[in-house]
């Protein structure tokens, strides 16, 4: 159950989008979730940014992790660490870092990415072997955050879509969002203007159809993910936004 929480978690954030980078997050940003299902605390995600530099370059440095609590720790034990190594200028991943333990389910991986030549290297610490991909223009899970938080929606109407080359483990995959619309919701902060996208994701054992996934971004320059809601065929799992710090810009409530 945490594994596919904090999948849809880590899925949602690609979605957040803005009108540039500098306006948009800084280092120190720190983001935090609470992941439900019902009633019960099933775990927690945290996002973190940090200014870095590589080859004398500026870049970034992005850590999530997520854990199960609880009850929920006692039946299904979750230890997640994903990270990112990306570029200031064009946004582009150079390192991605993957460490899972879901279950007793261990995945150790890093990938590193030469943009330039078109290539994945992706090392599997586990199995010990290292493949070389061919890539074009991708982003990994979690620079995919930030990337499309740069780009400008100003002129989204519902019904348009938002697309992006996401590589992940072995392969590139097309990730498509449709908008919605906007709507206030309430949190644990107060009323929230929202904005609400429907990502396609594939339906069968875990979705019920292709529009379970709903996820309400901030509608305020962070563009940050406020709510996320699966319908899954055991029932409806949500992540809200717990705790923040470190915002590029106000955020904003309409009233407690």
């Amino acid at each position: 159950m945490k594994k596919i929480v904090l999948g849809i978690l880590l899925f949602s954030l690609t979605i957040s989008n803005a009108q540039s980078k500098e306006e948009v997050f800084k280092s120190g940003e720190w983001l935090k979730y609470r992941m439900h299902y019902g009633l019960i605390n099933a775990g927690y995600a945290t996002v973190s940014i940090k200014s870095v530099k590589k080859d004398k370059k500026e870049a970034f440095h992005v850590i999530s992790k997520g854990w199960t609590t609880g009850i929920t720790k006692l039946f299904f034990k979750v230890k997640d660490n994903y990270q990112t190594w990306f570029y200031k200028d064009n946004l582009k991943p150079y390192h991605f870092r993957r460490r899972v333990d879901e279950g007793g389910h261990i995945i150790s991986r890093d990938i590193y990415f030469d943009q330039k030549a078109k290539t994945a290297l992706v090392k599997d610490h586990k199995k010990n072997i290292e493949k070389t991909l061919t890539i074009d223009n991708v982003q990994d899970i979690l620079s995919s955050f930030y990337y499309l938080r740069s780009q400008d929606i100003s002129e989204l109407t519902i019904g348009d879509e938002l697309e992006l080359d996401m590589f992940l483990d072995y392969e590139t995959f097309g990730f498509k969002m449709e908008f919605l619309g906007e709507e206030v919701i309430k949190t644990k902060f107060g009323r929230i203007k929202s904005l609400k996208f429907r990502p396609s994701v594939q339906s069968g054992r875990i979705f019920k159809a292709k529009e379970s996934l709903t996820i309400w971004i901030t509608a305020d320059k962070n563009k940050i993910p406020i709510r996320i809601k699966a319908d899954l065929s055991v029932g409806s799992l949500k992540a809200d936004l717990d705790q923040f710090k470190g915002l590029a810009n106000p955020f904003n409530i309409i009233f407690r």
